[in-house]
């Protein structure tokens, strides 16, 4: 491809060379670059994409896009022949080329973006249920892996949203593969640093807003948080909000799109909108509204019946709690604005899995065994007031923290569990580079703020061990933090390590 048709529509200038050059390779990458390359200098958390442009250029690369003119090494002038391009961002424009170096796969595409706090995962495994069931070939990109929608085996994810060559890379071989339509997690991260810029999304979806990503090397501040969530609502033909978020007016007051609203009218939930077919800063509003919500509770088993009224459609959920019908509304209202029947809906998310949310793992008909990916307080707040509605003999939690993360996290997620469960056993996540009883000791600092009881025990399958053994009758036992993973991060190096496999190696039955 002609560099200069790569570059067009970019803000960029010409510092020197050519323009008129053929381009083999397009990366970030300096381990990747080679003869002929388009290298792209970005600057990250760790290092610095300028540190390496000789590297790139001994290799052979036949162009170099950078952001920061005095960073050009003095010695490059021992490559007269590779051009180098300026942007203000290169991040940005990285991901334009991308979308252009793969022939704008996602133009070919129908893809749904989910952004939110928490949700994102849960809702986009049900809308590609759905969609899957009502024949629509659909591919996933999201926390737990990257599914070609073909039947082969599933990618492991490394970010909730791939850096944007990966992207689009993805795309294109979705596309190959027969996909019509994408569901994809935006995270806010991916959202700050481009990752999807230049993706013309169907439809986004804002599931809801939380205090969390908040710190180094993520947001500066929540109002920072909030913006980059927003930013999806520009670049969307339909946009898709939970109207039971007090932060939906905020997220939504500067989309460029055609909004739907969706919600739950029950007891605790206020309804920020809640008109059908009015008007919100001079776009069509529609609304979704899940109503006579019925808790189940069964042997070892919790879900939840309700009613979408704008459709008469009777939904019974295979997964316990008010914040699932919130994911599955949202996934409803997706499906309906994408034309699926509303039968194939009902039995596609009667049927709808996603692993490590809460997820049940079979151990007893006499107590409920959860795995969830709960990672924050928000998440774990949620999570243990909607099993209390349950009404189960106790709650009992297992979780611990990552290392390398807030201390808030891990006072805020202690406090929580103290006062929510009846019994916490608190022991390892991914202690990173941390020592693990350092974290479980900010755990207790939080716990302690509360009456509730607690005990330590810092092997992970010991203290799933401990909850199971120890469970009576009706209790719930949930196993938080991990989810879907399968990995334990300890000093840079991941081991395997799986909460199912921990629980069946503590239980004589699965």
């Amino acid at each position: 491809m002609l560099l200069i048709e790569m570059l067009k529509g970019i803000p960029c200038r010409l510092i020197r060379g050519d323009l008129n050059i053929e381009i083999a390779a397009l990366t970030s990458d300096s381990r990747k670059a080679r003869e002929s390359a388009l290298f792209v200098c970005i600057r990250g958390h760790e290092t610095d994409g300028h540190s390496y442009i000789k590297d790139v250029c001994e290799k052979g690369a036949a162009a170099i896009l950078i952001e920061d003119e005095t960073l050009i090494p003095a010695d490059v002038s021992d490559y007269p022949n590779v051009t180098i391009i300026q942007s203000d961002d290169t991040r940005y424009a990285f991901a334009l080329l991308s979308a252009t170096w793969f022939g704008h796969p996602a133009k070919k595409l129908k893809v749904i973006g989910i952004t939110g706090t928490k949700g994102k995962t849960t809702s986009t495994y049900m809308i590609k249920s759905v969609l899957e069931g009502a024949g629509i070939k659909t591919g996933l990109i999201g926390t737990i892996e990257t599914d070609f929608g073909d039947g082969s085996e599933p990618i492991e994810a490394k970010n909730t949203t791939p850096e944007s060559y990966e992207i689009q890379e993805t795309f294109a071989k979705m596309l190959e593969k027969g996909c019509t339509h994408v569901v994809m997690e935006v995270s806010s991260q991916g959202l700050k640093l481009h990752r999807t810029a230049g993706v013309p999304f169907e439809i986004g979806v804002f599931t809801n807003l939380g205090n969390d990503h908040i710190g180094p090397n993520e947001h500066d501040s929540f109002d920072e948080y909030k913006e980059c969530k927003s930013r999806l609502f520009k670049q969307c033909k339909i946009g898709i909000g939970n109207a039971n978020d007090e932060h939906f007016e905020d997220v939504f007051k500067n989309a460029t799109c055609d909004v739907v609203s969706y919600k739950i009218n029950a007891a605790g939930y206020n309804v920020h909108i809640a008109l059908q077919d009015s008007e919100y800063n001079g776009t069509n509003i529609t609304s979704y509204t899940a109503t006579g919500l019925k808790l189940i509770n069964g042997e070892g088993y919790l879900g939840v019946d309700f009613h979408v009224n704008e459709l008469d459609l009777d939904v019974n959920l295979h997964m316990p709690g008010e914040f699932s019908v919130s994911n599955a509304v949202a996934a409803i209202a997706v499906c309906d604005t994408l034309g699926v029947e509303k039968d194939v809906i009902k039995k596609a998310l009667e049927n709808a899995f996603v692993k490590g949310r809460i997820e049940r793992v079979n151990v007893s008909p006499d107590f409920v065994v959860l795995i969830d990916y709960a990672h924050n307080a928000m998440s774990l707040e949620t999570l243990l007031l909607t099993l209390k509605e349950y009404k189960p003999k106790r709650i009992v939690t297992v979780f611990g923290c990552g290392g390398n993360r807030s201390k808030d996290r891990r006072y805020d997620m202690g406090e929580v569990s103290g006062r929510l469960s009846d019994f916490t056993v608190i022991t390892s996540d991914n202690p990173r580079f941390e020592e693990p009883q350092d974290i479980i000791n900010d755990i207790i600092t939080g716990i302690k703020r509360t009456n509730g009881k607690y005990v330590t025990i810092p092997d992970r399958k010991e203290g799933i061990r401990y909850a199971i053994k120890t469970a009576i009758e009706g209790d719930v036992i949930v196993i938080a933090g991990k989810g879907h993973e399968t990995y334990q991060e300890i000093r840079g190096v991941k081991h395997h390590m799986d909460d199912r496999e921990l629980i069946r190696e503590c239980t004589l039955t699965y």
